[in-house]
């Protein structure tokens, strides 16, 4: 291979490798705009994030527990007045009902 050749490949090289860097700066500034439209579009849509929704499913799973535990208290404190409002009122030594009329 003659010098001319040689040289003409080399910057036939040095001309590749320009390219694929400008080749490349392109893609990381058209996925950098892509990034920051996708982001924009995100924040729009009023979506949340992962641990903001971790934290409120936790918040309701406690608050469906207790409203449970709240729900079997009422429901045993209800039993509890039903029979004692069906046992007979105990009658007084004077033939008075100790039931409030």
């Amino acid at each position: 291979m003659n010098t001319g050749q040689k040289r003409i490949f080399d910057e036939l090289a040095k001309l590749m490798t320009d390219a694929a860097g400008a080749a490349q700066g392109v893609r990381k500034e058209v996925e950098s705009a892509f990034r920051a439209q996708a982001e924009r579009m995100i924040s729009s849509m009023d979506l949340v994030q992962r641990e903001e929704f971790e934290a409120a499913r936790e918040m309701a799973v406690k608050a469906r527990a207790e409203n449970e535990k709240l729900a079997a208290r009422v429901a045993e404190l209800e039993a509890k007045l039903a029979s004692k409002a069906s046992k007979p009122a105990k009658t007084r030594p004077s033939g008075r009902s100790t039931a409030k009329k």
